[in-house]
């Protein structure tokens, strides 16, 4: 393969990793500069400790046990998943909790949102503190000392606690992000006695929200010492070479900097960054008038999960998120995950086929791993002829070196087909249609719940399992352009390798957005940049040219949704003053992603947040040679079941492919990390850059038989779509709040109604609103029979009348279908009902 990236350690190897769920991905750089790849279990340990450095070891041809020094090696650049693992598992560092007092409760009370509210026995998640000092200390929210911190009492605690074996410790205390006294206090003291590990709330996330920032702070102190042990092991085998990890927020650190609250999304964030310069590099290559900027989607579909994520020319973040139950509030790749990967579940609860949550992983892995594993998604594919044994890794067996196991997929499926009453393959193809809707509705809360018109974007799929599924998951979003790089298969990794290397300082400033607000803003923004500046030098980066980017925070007075504006660097532009800049780029934004504007409110400057970069590899990949497009080779012809009907489909290895050809579908494109399906009516093209472009040319139809019975597939596609409707209508309503009620505790429901004013489907919500909302719907239809009309809204919270109680306001909206006459009733009606504290009753 070409060079992709200029040569850095000349005469020596690079190598850039991804350690995912199921599989590790590695591409190395040969000294000369040209890349290979390799793909190995990330969990065998019959076979090896660590995969990433066996990886290392079976490229550079050295035996089990023996060491990788910088001779070899320039320098190794990875993304993992130990921080997650160990959060999701609940395997951190034992960690004591420091915590203003009278507070002891406050990480568990939380927000008191319940994430489950259907289950009868309700679980907790694990608390990842093992325990508490309350420290007698307080700082007024305007920096007033409310009580001196005791040092003597807390000395006293501290060593009790020392003496259990603890060695980790989270101090947060009452608005401690912005007055930090305390807290130095504290960790000085901690320090003294000898705590190995000490993560304070001010350094980890000096941003407003206690229960947040406390989550936050603990989840630094239980996770930074698993990763540093990690990290430590992998240097162990791989003396003096220099080690950086890949952050959250997709920029690389070296990996004596590497924290745990910047490492929860470590691998996908490598995988945004593959997306994003290659999809680059591809635009620039076929621009045109009318398509002249970057618009993608990003699909990642791994053993494990899947990953969706929007790219329009700029990195998206978000700065507050809930991983395994924790809440974080440090920056990072705007992701958005759903459990439906190559490993995912098959079930069938007697009546509706089910996909996931549950993953089979690496061990045991899908019933073709030949380890006895359970149905999943990788094994549905095999049924329907879209993986091929022959062309995929044989890496499974006793002795990690036999094909996938056909046969046993073949026979679990026939017995589970006796139980859906439909053929294995329907079964199988039902299973593969219920993952692309989950994928699909994924896609959009990142795209069309953000204002972003997604039939103008090219879907760029990668993964190990993403190009098994592009094509059905656009045709499921109406897109007609897939994206495929030749390194998609380890994509993350290759991202890995051409991540900048940048550092993220963030602070609170909660400021009217004014121009006497500015000085102190931008005194703010000089002292990050300062700050954030130093943080790379510490990292040894040299001469290297240092960027910074700023960026302001910004959301209506009352509300909690900020939105992260560039902040414009000089004044003037337009004749506008830089407080009017942001003003209209707030408003642009907002408008675009929840499609109104609030007039007469005032913006405030939540928080600033400075970025330093130094600009990492991009890959140079020269145009090839093009040819005359010809009949592709192709080493088989094999059946494909697709759309309830068998095909002959040229079975194609990407390596016979030269720039120009064009394969028509039904077609099978088998490479050495990863499969690509062209469905029938899509048409494969190789460019010049050696990119797979899947381009729709036949228009799609679909056609459902209406029957008397219900399909097991269908029932599930349409409830999963149904309720996607009403999470995004509990989002818009969550993020657009001013109660606190709804915006923190999430006290209001969503859901669908039908002509009569049946329950169709809720979001996971309230149920004591959900039970009672169809007699308010009902109510309406019965007062307004005849007075209804588009663009209507009704509001009520009668009790009497389906209400719960009076501050339980209720609007419920009529929805006609396009080109509806009129004189016609409505179709269907929505209904949101939320706690409104300022309602009496």
């Amino acid at each position: 393969m070409q060079d992709l990236s200029p040569v850095r350690g000349a005469g020596r190897w690079q190598f850039w990793i991804d350690r995912g769920g199921t599989f590790t991905d590695l591409v190395g750089k040969r000294p000369d500069g040209s890349l290979t790849t390799y793909k190995l279990l990330s969990d065998n340990p019959e076979q090896y400790r660590d995969a990433a450095v066996a990886g290392i070891r079976h490229l550079l041809g050295l035996k089990a046990g023996e060491p990788v020094t910088s001779v070899q090696v320039a320098c190794v650049k990875m993304g993992t998943t130990v921080a997650t693992n160990a959060l999701l598992e609940r395997k951190g560092e034992p960690t004591l909790l420091v915590i203003t007092r009278g507070f002891r409760d406050a990480l568990r009370i939380g927000y008191q949102n319940r994430p489950r509210l259907f289950e009868r026995q309700i679980v907790l998640p694990e608390l990842l503190y093992s325990a508490v000092i309350e420290a007698r200390e307080r700082m007024g929210a305007r920096g007033e000392v409310i009580e001196t911190l005791d040092e003597v009492a807390l000395t006293t605690e501290l060593v009790a606690q020392f003496e259990t074996g603890i060695r980790s410790v989270a101090i947060v205390f009452m608005h401690g992000y912005r007055y930090a006294a305390h807290e130095l206090a504290a960790r000085r003291i901690a320090q003294e006695i000898g705590f190995i590990q000490i993560s304070t709330s001010h350094e980890t996330s000096p941003m407003m929200k206690f229960v947040s920032r406390g989550d936050t702070t603990v989840a630094d102190a239980y996770l930074s010492p698993i990763l540093r042990r990690y990290v430590d092991q992998v240097a162990t085998d791989m003396p003096g070479v220099k080690i950086f990890c890949m952050q959250s927020s997709g920029g690389l650190t070296d990996a004596r900097a590497f924290q745990g609250k910047d490492a929860i999304l470590s691998g996908p964030a490598g995988g945004i960054v593959g997306m994003a310069r290659t999809a680059e590099l591809a635009f620039a290559a076929s621009a045109t008038s009318e398509n002249p900027d970057v618009k993608v989607i990003g699909f990642d579909m791994g053993g494990t999960s899947t990953d969706v994520s929007h790219y329009a020319g700029e990195f998206e973040r978000q700065f507050e998120t809930q991983v395994a139950g924790v809440r974080m509030r440090a920056p990072m790749m705007s992701i958005h995950t759903v459990a439906a990967g190559g490993g995912s579940l098959l079930a069938f609860d007697g009546a509706r086929l089910r996909v996931g949550p549950r993953s089979a992983g690496a061990n045991p892995g899908p019933a073709s791993y030949r380890r006895g594993g359970p149905l999943a998604i990788t094994d549905a594919n095999l049924l329907v002829g879209k993986v091929q044994p022959g062309y995929f890794p044989k890496v499974f067996g006793p002795h990690a070196d036999e094909a996938l196991d056909a046969e046993v997929v073949q026979r679990k499926f026939r017995a589970l087909a006796a139980l859906t009453g439909l053929s294995a393959e329907d079964t199988a193809e039902g299973f593969i249609h219920i993952a692309v809707q989950q994928m699909a509705n994924a896609i959009k809360k990142i795209s069309v719940a953000r204002g972003y018109d997604v039939t103008r974007y090219t879907l760029q799929c990668f993964g190990g399992a993403g190009g098994q599924h592009a094509c059905l998951v656009a045709d499921a979003l109406a897109m007609t352009r897939v994206l495929v790089h030749p390194l998609a298969g380890v994509l993350s990794a290759y991202g890995m390798g051409l991540a900048d290397q940048s550092v993220i300082r963030e602070h609170a400033v909660e400021l009217k957005l004014t121009e006497n607000a500015l000085p102190s803003i931008l005194a703010t923004l000089d002292q990050l940049a300062v700050a954030a500046r130093a943080g790379l030098l510490r990292q040894q980066t040299g001469t290297a040219e240092v960027q910074v980017r700023r960026r302001v925070h910004v959301r209506y007075d009352g509300s909690d949704s900020a939105l992260v504006l560039p902040f414009p660097e000089l004044e003037g532009s337009q004749s506008l003053t830089v407080v009017e800049q942001i003003e209209v780029s707030f408003e642009a934004a907002y408008r675009q992603r929840f499609a109104f504007l609030m007039q007469g409110k005032g913006l405030v400057v939540e928080a600033v947040s400075v970025e330093a970069v130094v600009s990492g590899d991009n890959p140079a990949e020269p145009p090839r040679e093009m040819f005359a497009p010809r009949e592709v080779p192709r080493r088989d012809t094999v059946r494909m079941y697709s759309g309830g009907q068998w095909h002959a489909a040229a079975l194609v290895v990407r390596e016979d492919m030269r720039c120009g050809d064009v394969l028509t579908g039904p077609a099978v494109i088998a490479e050495q990390n990863a499969t690509t399906v062209v469905e029938p009516g899509w048409v494969a093209n190789l460019t010049a850059l050696d990119h797979l472009v899947l381009e729709r040319r036949a228009q799609r139809v679909i056609r459902y038989a209406a029957g008397t019975t219900a399909d097991p597939v269908l029932l599930e596609v349409f409830n999963n779509l149904f309720m996607n409707i009403a999470e995004q209508m509990g989002l818009q309503l969550q993020n657009t709040a001013y109660s606190v009620n709804i915006k923190e505790r999430l006290d209001f429901s969503c859901a669908l109604f039908d002509a009569s004013g049946n329950l169709i489907a809720n979001a996971p919500h309230m149920p004591v609103h959900l039970g009672s909302m169809g007699e308010s719907i009902q109510t309406v239809i019965r007062n307004n029979a005849g007075a209804v009309h588009p663009g209507d809204v009704f509001v009520l919270n009668d009790p009497y009348h389906g209400g719960t109680h009076l501050p339980d306001i209720t609007v419920i909206t009529p929805v006609y279908l396009a080109n509806t006459p009129s004189t016609a009733s409505p179709t269907f009606y929505v209904g949101s009902r939320g706690h409104h504290a300022d309602v009496g009753g």
